[in-house]
């Protein structure tokens, strides 16, 4: 039988971990994004398809429609939000448009950061499905005099705590990270 408080816990992290299960990351001021085009006349498909960058106040300029705002959109909103625009402003009737991230890109990785009782660096490269025990694994695993019950998740300003013991026990609540948490692990 779950203690009150192990429900609440749960509750908490069922709300803040909901927003990252999609794998979709939102897109920042100095990411890289692929757009390419289709259903156009193919002298505009080169025009268009290409790299951008997310400019500094969050925006990208495509062919026809100028500005547009990326910044804290995800890759599958601006899509259709570039869809929209082109047919309401009647330029094409039927694009169909892709938006991907430039992996490769430096400025476009998204990181977690681990500190404390760790043996490695703390800065680890996100990915989708990152969790708790991952960041930590990547980050050189624990050292012998970390307080893994007492390990907390910073997220948005706001601290959570954490016993990675339990999670090493029950791997079913490792939790799903999201870009830019941090990880402390006291010693």
């Amino acid at each position: 039988m779950k203690t009150p408080l192990t429900l609440l816990v749960a509750l908490l992290f069922g709300t803040i971990i909901a927003p990252a299960q999609n794998g979709e990351i939102a897109l920042k001021s100095g990411d890289r994004i692929t757009i390419t085009i289709a259903g156009v006349p193919d002298n505009e498909i080169v025009q268009i398809s290409k790299v951008y960058t997310v400019a500094d106040n969050g925006t990208i300029n495509l062919p026809y429609i100028k500005e547009v705002r990326a910044q804290g959109v995800k890759p599958s909103t601006l899509q259709r939000t570039i869809e929209k625009t082109y047919v309401d402003e009647e330029i094409y009737t039927r694009p169909t448009v892709t938006v991907s991230i430039d992996a490769g890109d430096v400025a476009t990785t998204r990181m977690v950061y681990v500190v404390g009782g760790i043996k490695g660096n703390g800065t680890v490269p996100y990915n989708n499905g990152m969790t708790i025990l991952k960041a930590i694994s990547a980050a050189g695993g624990f050292t012998p005099f970390a307080k893994e019950h007492k390990t907390k998740l910073i997220r948005g300003g706001k601290t959570y705590e954490i016993n990675v013991k339990e999670i090493t026990s029950d791997p079913t609540k490792d939790m799903k990270l999201q870009p830019e948490d941090q990880i402390v692990i006291p010693e």
